[in-house]
């Protein structure tokens, strides 16, 4: 890219924890956030946040009579913008755009006001204004005050990427001078669950591992959803306080051959990854957290793109959904942390299960990979 433009500042909540200190000791850990846990009348593998992660969710609840109607998508989303605000030394009522996106919102909350409609042909007076996917960006802007623009979308598990991809062209534009962008989903719901199941890639693992996200030799569908939040705050240049700087951005979508995969060789994440690169040479891109969602063909089409890309050596290759499960559009954003975790502190988190010996003397730069149903893949690559 012609501009840099830097992190200045990254906050989550999820299984791994509440703080950055809290989510690198769980990565440095090779157990994993999963659980098998009653979702509503069955039995599913899930990652949910911790316990004391769920006491804070609670405590920015009642903060405000008016979060108490609020989905947990939106108040995850609240509790990591307000960290990554105070991280980045913003203020309230500062002039910075919100884009936070998720891929089904409101799943709880559309789940219970459904079930009231059908059992009494009426519904709360709530139930339209709390289960729109405008209802992320627009409630952190209230809570934190800002006099930017607020942006919502869902681009299924592309979509938090794709806040990244907003934030940059917004701050390139002029037309801001800085952005929060991230995704937020809490789909740990009877319906939503069941329509994972109802495609066939629900994990029915009874391993120390339940989800094999990467391991490219099984022969069963392993993905297991998570849920959490992740926001980053984006500067124009290079500034003094940046965690990471964004080196290069891309973005492709392919002609669909079916609903939910992507070509056998993953061409958009193909055409997203050498967008990405630009003029870089890929022999210098150190690692790439993939979006490997614990698919058979996911993984594998990924792998393949990859290989096509970065023929003449490979990046050492790593996910971190067999960790804390596939949070849908909040994935891209916890993968980011992953990544500008590893570049903090210099050191490569490999999956436990696959032998992965890091070559590595320095990580200098990181590439990060999402894609959503309908094939819209988008690759940030990331540098010290």
């Amino acid at each position: 890219m012609s501009q840099s433009i830097s992190i200045t500042a990254l906050a989550s909540i999820s299984p791994l924890g509440i703080s950055l200190e809290e989510s690198w000791g769980n990565y440095l850990r090779d157990g994993h956030h999963l659980v098998e846990k009653k979702i509503g009348d069955a039995k599913s593998w899930v990652a949910p946040l911790s316990g004391h992660a769920k006491e804070e969710v609670e405590k920015l609840k009642a903060s405000d009579p008016k979060y108490k109607s609020l989905d947990n998508s939106v108040l995850y989303a609240m509790f990591a913008a307000r960290k990554a605000m105070e991280m980045a030394g913003w203020k309230l009522g500062d002039n910075f755009g919100v884009n936070v996106g998720s891929s089904r919102g409101a799943t709880a909350l559309f789940e219970k006001y459904h079930q009231e409609f059908l059992r009494s042909k009426r519904t709360s007076t709530l139930a339209s204004p709390t289960t729109t996917l405008g209802n992320i960006s627009s409630w952190i802007a209230h809570d934190l005050k800002t006099e930017g623009p607020e942006i919502s979308h869902s681009i299924t598990c592309s979509t938090a990427l794709h806040a990244v991809l907003n934030g940059v062209a917004w701050i390139k534009s002029g037309m801001a001078e800085k952005f929060m962008v991230g995704g937020s989903e809490a789909p740990l719901t009877p319906f939503t669950i069941a329509q994972m199941k109802a495609l066939k890639i629900y994990s029915k693992e009874q391993s120390d591992y339940p989800c094999r996200a990467l391991d490219l030799e099984k022969k069963t569908n392993t993905m297991v959803l998570g849920e959490g939040a992740s926001m980053l705050c984006l500067e124009k240049g290079n500034k003094d306080n940046a965690l990471a700087v964004i080196e290069g951005i891309g973005y492709a979508t392919e002609i669909l051959q079916h609903n939910i995969s992507i070509s056998t060789e993953a061409e958009c994440f193909q055409r997203s990854m050498q967008m990405a690169l630009g003029s870089t040479d890929p022999e210098e891109v150190d690692v790439i957290v993939m979006h490997a969602p614990g698919t058979i063909k996911g993984d594998l089409s990924e792998k393949n793109a990859i290989s096509k890309i970065f023929r003449n050596k490979m990046p050492l290759l790593t996910t971190n959904k067999w960790k804390i499960g596939h949070t849908f559009g909040a994935s891209g954003m916890l993968s980011m942390e992953l990544a500008i975790l590893m570049l903090k502190q210099q050191q490569f988190i490999g999956v436990p299960y696959l032998d992965q010996k890091s070559t590595a003397k320095k990580i200098n730069k990181v590439m990060v990979n999402a894609v959503g149903f309908g094939g819209n893949a988008v690759s940030i690559l990331l540098s010290r």
